[in-house]
């Protein structure tokens, strides 16, 4: 029988392999960014949120600058999503990607619908929101007490949403590790499963521990902020609706 044109030698059609490739090459962007951002948490383990904003600021040179954000992080993350959702769209019934149920669909999903948008909503539009510029925080001004200052005054939610983030991310950047390695260095069409588990959930959680540890540790100290920082951290954060329940 003849193969179709459209479709490569094990019986895909092209769009979902070039898709694939879409969605594996931007993985390396979003992971740069993810162990530049997460290590300003982790060095809170060994020298406070002192030595944390001071890891951040230097980060920010890589994604908070103008060229860096939108090209560096927000657009391979665009072109992350959007090839994974068209992959799963236009794959045949026959060859759909894995269930929807499995680890790394769950983490993916949950984080990109929840987790995701209300993290960058408080951390990154609302404290400069130039709808209120009397309570706007300018970037220069957020360092790790405004991550305090949740962990205080909200313990319970503020907890939840930042373990939630950290550990669907970190699992779903460890499954997808596997993934890639399977698909292109190991090349069977089903070896997505090959690495052990235990593995991969190692790989995730050398990450979430030590930010959760980094996280405790703000929770343990006093507040250094100012009363005028505070009602501007608090309305900045209230502009959620989840801060505002």
């Amino acid at each position: 029988m003849a193969s179709n044109p459209s479709n490569d030698p094990n019986g895909q059609p092209k769009a979902v392999t070039y898709l694939t490739r879409i969605a594996h090459g931007s993985a390396p962007f979003i992971t740069t960014f993810l162990l530049i951002h997460l290590s300003a948490p982790m060095v809170a383990n060994i020298g406070g949120s002192s030595l944390s904003s001071q890891v951040m600021l230097l980060g920010r040179e890589y994604y908070q600058t103008s060229f860096g954000e939108k090209y560096l992080v927000l657009v391979p993350l665009g072109i992350h999503v959007a090839s994974g959702i068209a992959k799963r769209i236009l794959s045949p019934p026959q060859r759909k990607p894995r269930s929807l149920l499995s680890i790394l669909s769950v983490t993916a999903y949950a984080a990109l619908s929840v987790f995701v948008p209300i993290h960058f909503f408080t951390h990154r539009i609302s404290p400069s929101d130039p709808a209120a510029p009397i309570l706007a925080v300018g970037p220069a001004e957020l360092d790790y007490e405004y991550v305090k200052f949740a962990l205080h005054t909200w313990p319970w939610r503020s907890w939840g949403l930042y373990a939630g983030l950290v550990g669907c991310v970190s699992l779903h950047a460890a499954e997808g590790m596997g993934v890639i390695f399977n698909t292109w260095f190991r090349g069977g069409k089903k070896s997505w499963c090959i690495p052990k588990t235990n593995t991969r959930r190692l790989v995730a959680a050398c990450v979430t521990l030590p930010v959760l540890s980094g996280l405790f540790v703000f929770s343990r100290e006093p507040l250094m902020t100012l009363s005028s920082f505070a009602g501007r951290f608090e309305a900045a954060f209230t502009q959620s609706w989840i801060y505002r329940l």
